[in-house]
Formats: structure tokens, C-alpha cells, sequence
């Protein structure tokens, strides 16, 4: 709140994002003005809609703080800059951005608002830290539409979700974000522009690509799923992406040299094939790195692609990113970026737990989902001790462990 604090001109806006934020991160199943209103001890939602909808301030500007913090407590030269979009389903036709879409939260096309956002992924933690909301030409080609839902004009043009995640990485650049990779699925994976983009800025890539896609080769353009059948078994190396809930994600991988896009291109290109050796299912990406790295160093930022999903389970989950209750451009800003500063803060201060308390032997390490369930009983209600809190924390903790442990040997075993 001390970072955010200069971009409110008045005392009551400020007073009331922070009860929003508190709200935010507390344990209540459904958040929005009513309810976090309520929780808060006010006798109506009036301020915090207010907040969201007419009062003086800039979630832009705020963005930035979000950005600076998280940038501040988890910045590394190495970092991946993570992209990907994710919908909220709705009701009705005039939330902004809303329409028939697929959405992949839903699994299937939905009444739906999908945003393409970046998150922030370093060794020490990772948290979202931009959004864009997506318009389809069915707002964009509608200017009554865009108006009545309160669209700034400069806004109103269409671009594509890739498009809109270049805007993404671009601002990141400009605020001097460090960070050397960029990663994603398969929709910015295919798009060429995206990929010229990221390369203009001196960063590397690891881009999933369907398994139809052609890349350039010394044998001419080739279907990436044609490429397997020529890979010796001696070829693939066992590398682990990262720890999951379960244990290291153990596959197979394989690389193949690519040439360059273009002329003025001096890096290196390769594609990434990675294997499950229990489902025998590929998966393909696409990479560059503007010096030659080992085939370790691309799966290691393969491996970091999946933490944007996390941060939408927690952000969605934690902090209700999705369970807004907005029409207009403006509120959906304020609200999401607010959101995200919440998710943020449980994210960097469960770090800082994590550094300054050691995990004693027999628990898991602590988690942002402990670490809210905790600030929420502590600072947020009265019902419970110290005491007790931290007895049932141990028992999770422990429950967990054990869990844990008992899937590394069933793993072991197999």
C-alpha cells in the first residue's frame, strides 16, 4: 500500500483498495464488492464500487508498481517472461470484451472475457505482473458497443491475442525488466511476429508449436512430427523440467539445429522435442537463444512455461482475479490489477517467510496457499490462537509430506 500510496490524489480511494486487497486475500468463497464489503465491517459496497468505477487514479500506474515490486523481490537475469491467455466465463452481452469464445478454462466455447497476461518466473518465486484484455472485432467493429462499455478510443483497434502479448514483452523491456527468456504455447509459438519481436529485444525463446507446423532445416521446410522418426535412440537425454506436486517431471528430449528466420538473424534456432516415456506422447517447441546454450538450459525454460498456470490457479482461486462483477473498461482494469497486486504480495512475502524461518525437517516447504490461510486467520479474523493455527498449519504441512514422500517411492518403484 506505501508503493501504490502517490498514485491516489485522495485518502478514501487508497482507504478502500486496501480493504479491497484485504478482501482479496482472505478466505472468503466468493469476493466482490458485496462480500468483501461486508467482510470489511462497511455498511454498504458503495466505496469499493466507487473505487472501481469513478474515482481519480491510474491502474496503469499502479501496473507499474506491481511490476517493480515483483521485479524487486524475485529479479534474476535468467528470468522467463511467461505469456499466456485464460478466460472468465460470464453472463449476458454487455460485460466488456464478452462473447462466444473458446475459452480454456471451460475446456470449450463459452460466453466469455479471455486476457492474455505475463508472469514473472525467477528461481526465487513468480507472480503476474501485466494484463491486456482481448476485444474481438465484434466489439471492435461495433463503436456504440466499445462506448457505451467506456473503451478508450485508442483502444478500440483489434489485435490478436499474440499481438497483444508483444505489447506485453515490449513494456517489460522498456521498464528494464530483467529477464532472459520468454516462453509460451502454442498460439505465440506459431506467430512470427512474436517470435521477431522477442528476438529485437536480445531474448531468447521456447515457444510450443503444434505438431503440423513446418520449420526450416538444411533439408528444406519439414513437418516438426515427421522429425522423430529420424532421431536415433542414443539421441534423446533424460532431463527433468522442474518439480512438480509429485516429483522431478522426468522426459526425454531431443534437439534438432534449425536456420535462421532471417538474414539479419545471428543467433542459434532449434527444435525441442520433448517425450513422455510412459505415454509415449510429443510435444514440440520452437527455440532461440541469441548465444549457443546446452540442451539443458532450453528445458530447464520449458519447464518455467507451466508457472503461469499456477499463477492463474492462485490468482483466480486466492485472490478471485475472475469473480469480479464489472461491466466497463475501466473497472475491469482496476479490478484485475488490484488482484494481481494481492496474488503478488502472497507470492513475495511467502518467500520472505521461506528465506527467513528454515522448514523443519518432516514438512513440506510453505506454500502461498498455507501462507494466505495463515495471514487471513492471523490479521484478517479473531476466532482463532496463534497457537492453534500454527498446530493445524504443522498438520497439513505434515499430511502433506507424507503424501508427497509416498508418491516419490511409488515413483521409484515403477
Amino acid at each position: 500500500m506505501d508503493r501504490i500510496a502517490p498514485r491516489f490524489t485522495r485518502y478514501e480511494p487508497l482507504r478502500h483498495a486496501a480493504a479491497l486487497m484485504a478482501g482479496m486475500v482472505s478466505s472468503l468463497d466468493r469476493k466482490n464488492c458485496w462480500t468483501i464489503a461486508e467482510h470489511r465491517g462497511a455498511t454498504t459496497p458503495d466505496g469499493l464500487q466507487h473505487l472501481l468505477a469513478r474515482a481519480r487514479w491510474d491502474a496503469d500506474e499502479v501496473r507499474d508498481d506491481l511490476r517493480d515490486y515483483v521485479v524487486d523481490a524475485f529479479g534474476d537475469g535468467e528470468a522467463v517472461l511467461v505469456v499466456d491467455e485464460t478466460g472468465d466465463v460470464k453472463k449476458g452481452t454487455h460485460s466488456v470484451g464478452v462473447q462466444r469464445q473458446y475459452s480454456g478454462t471451460a475446456g470449450r466455447i463459452e460466453n466469455s472475457q479471455v486476457a492474455v497476461y505475463l508472469t514473472y518466473a525467477a528461481p526465487r518465486g513468480h507472480a503476474l505482473i501485466d494484463r491486456a484484455l482481448y476485444l474481438p472485432k465484434s466489439w471492435t467493429e461495433d463503436p456504440q458497443r466499445c462506448m457505451d462499455a467506456g473503451i478508450p478510443t485508442g483502444k478500440r483497434s483489434f489485435a490478436t491475442k499474440p499481438m497483444l502479448a508483444v505489447e506485453l514483452i515490449d513494456r517489460a523491456v522498456a521498464a528494464d525488466v530483467p529477464a532472459g527468456w520468454v516462453a509460451g504455447d502454442e498460439v505465440y509459438g506459431a506467430h512470427p511476429q512474436l517470435r521477431a519481436a522477442v528476438r529485437a529485444h536480445g531474448l531468447g525463446y521456447v515457444l510450443a508449436i503444434a505438431a503440423n507446423r513446418r520449420v526450416p532445416t538444411h533439408a528444406g521446410p519439414i513437418r516438426v512430427d515427421k522429425l522423430p522418426a529420424l532421431i536415433g535412440t542414443h539421441a534423446w537425454q533424460k532431463h527433468s523440467a522442474g518439480n512438480g506436486a509429485h516429483g522431478p517431471r522426468i522426459y526425454s528430449w531431443a534437439w534438432f539445429r534449425l536456420l535462421a528466420e532471417d538474414d539479419t538473424d545471428t543467433g542459434v534456432h532449434h527444435l525441442l522435442i520433448r517425450r513422455n516415456d510412459a505415454t509415449g506422447e510429443l510435444a514440440y517447441l520452437r527455440c532461440y537463444s541469441p548465444k549457443p546454450v546446452p540442451l539443458r538450459t532450453l528445458v530447464a525454460v520449458a519447464g518455467q512455461r507451466w508457472r503461469i498456470e499456477e499463477s492463474f490457479q492462485a490468482a483466480k482461486g486466492l485472490v478471485g482475479l475472475d469473480q469480479h462483477q464489472v461491466r466497463r473498461w475501466t473497472s475491469w482494469h482496476r479490478w484485475t490489477t488490484l488482484a494481481m497486486l494481492a496474488h503478488a504480495f502472497l507470492a513475495v512475502a511467502c518467500a520472505i517467510e521461506r528465506d527467513t524461518t528454515p522448514t523443519p525437517a518432516g514438512l513440506i516447504m510453505l506454500t502461498v496457499n498455507e501462507f494466505r490461510r495463515l495471514f487471513d486467520a492471523l490479521l484478517l479474523a479473531t476466532n482463532h490462537t496463534i497457537t492453534t493455527l500454527l498446530a493445524w498449519s504443522r498438520w497439513r504441512r505434515r499430511h502433506q509430506y507424507r503424501a508427497r514422500q509416498s508418491h516419490y517411492r511409488r515413483r521409484e518403484q515403477q
